[in-house]
């Protein structure tokens, strides 16, 4: 299980631990997961993703999940999150239709 953001793609970086002495070690630097519903208006449920606390502030600030699915480049979006997206664009074209 990657300890990656299926919104932003954000993931672990590594860095060195510095002491006072200029000895460096190896660390990490793991992003802010959590495993979260987020509610989808047009498909009427909610959605379970595994999202940094940055990407809900984004998806708060876009207008919700489904603005933020479609405005979002695949590249960024995990598998499941662009399944997501491809559901969100069928049912808002059925209801337009």
């Amino acid at each position: 299980m990657a300890r990656r953001c299926e919104l932003t793609g954000k993931g672990v970086l590594t860095g060195n631990n510095v002491s006072h002495a200029h000895n460096r070690t190896r660390r990490r630097f793991l992003p802010n997961l959590h495993d979260k519903a987020l509610h989808s208006e047009a498909l009427g449920r909610m959605v379970r993703l595994k999202v940094t606390t940055s990407a809900i502030r984004t998806v708060e600030r876009h207008g919700g999940l489904d603005n933020y699915l479609l405005k979002t480049s695949d590249e960024r979006l995990s598998q499941g999150a662009r399944r997501v997206k491809r559901q969100v664009r069928n049912a808002r074209a059925a209801s337009a239709e």
